[in-house]
């Protein structure tokens, strides 16, 4: 498996990414060994020799652990208590049972070469091939029980009275099962490096927002905001200051241009305005309620108010014929 790398480094450098992802889907396998090597063919061939040995060290293994392991079933009890208990296998394959494991096992205590010899010709072993089927019987039991709990353990949801159709796909579960472990740890992996990332994100973000509070702490109660608000409060006393010279010199200069003589003069004239002023609303309203009289500027008097103006409007004319008429008079009286 290729060694992980944050994705933060592929995204600031495209170059490199672009490298990563050519070797890792292009030029090299998962293992890491090259696709382009002209000598893949014979490794493949070589590979597949060997799996093949392997295969059949592997059963080989699996013969010699089952035998080395192989117990005989307990003994059946007697129908009747008084009677002593019988064993179900033969004492010939109970003596085999016990003299094959420590001649099958190769890390175990080494056997005397004479002592092999005594026991190739003594029974039960030259009576083998007369034991081998019960042998066998009992060994097929024996790898079918192993086989039953690896697919309970593949399949543990399966009912056990279905456990012995999973058998045959073992190696495949097995497969299956590793390469899940591996796409597993794989992922595991990534998530862990993506939260990495997230997490230096989140301190790069936690220092951002601290140097800001520290900044806006240090712009309210630092040297320089103590010196702006300490400014800021001098000129706010100056101008009271300089409002206060202002009030005094206005007050000092209105002594100066007026006299009191002048000062009682100019209250006694706006009381005289202000009388007037009352008067002339008076007057307003008394010939107010006089044209109203008339019917002038009340509402629904429309037609008397038209009356009155076509009355004043005859008056008007009967004045401008008088004055005609006596300035005739006047000049013929010049002429005469």
């Amino acid at each position: 498996m290729f060694p992980p790398i944050d994705g933060a480094i592929l995204r600031s450098n495209p170059d490199f990414a672009n490298l990563y992802t050519k070797l890792t889907n292009v030029v090299l396998n998962p293992d890491g060994s090259t696709r382009e090597d002209p000598a893949v063919k014979e490794r493949q061939r070589v590979k597949d020799e060997l799996d093949k040995h392997r295969l059949q060290a592997a059963k080989q293994h699996l013969l010699t652990q089952a035998l080395s392991s192989l117990t005989p079933p307990p003994p059946s009890r007697a129908p009747n208590p008084r009677q002593p208990q019988r064993p179900t296998l033969p004492e010939p394959l109970l003596d085999l049972l016990l003299i094959l494991p420590p001649l099958l096992a190769p890390l175990g205590p080494g056997v005397a070469e004479d002592d092999v010899s005594l026991l190739l010709s003594s029974p039960p072993l030259t009576e083998l091939d007369g034991l081998m089927p019960d042998l066998t019987s009992l060994l097929s039991s024996h790898l079918r029980s192993s086989a039953l709990n690896l697919a309970r353990i593949t399949h543990p949801s399966t009912n056990p009275s279905y456990l012995h159709r999973h058998i045959p796909a073992l190696a495949t579960s097995f497969a299956t099962l590793t390469q899940q472990e591996r796409d597993a740890h794989q992922s595991l992996v990534k998530a862990r490096l993506e939260a990495l990332s997230k997490l230096l994100e989140l301190m790069d973000l936690y220092v951002c927002c601290l140097t800001k509070l520290i900044r806006t702490l240090e712009s309210k109660h630092g040297v320089i905001a103590r010196n702006l608000d300490l400014r800021a409060t001098e000129a706010s006393l100056e101008a009271r200051h300089v409002h206060q010279n202002v009030e005094m010199a206005l007050h000092t200069t209105a002594g100066h241009v007026y006299s009191p003589d002048a000062m009682a003069a100019l209250n006694k004239y706006a009381l005289h305005l202000k009388d007037a002023k009352a008067r002339t609303r008076e007057r307003i309203k008394s010939l107010t309620a006089e044209l109203g009289s008339y019917g002038v500027g009340i509402p629904g008097d429309e037609a008397k108010e038209r009356t009155m103006r076509e009355m004043a409007r005859v008056y008007r004319d009967m004045a401008r014929q008088v004055e005609d008429a006596k300035g005739d008079l006047k000049r013929l009286q010049q002429r005469g």
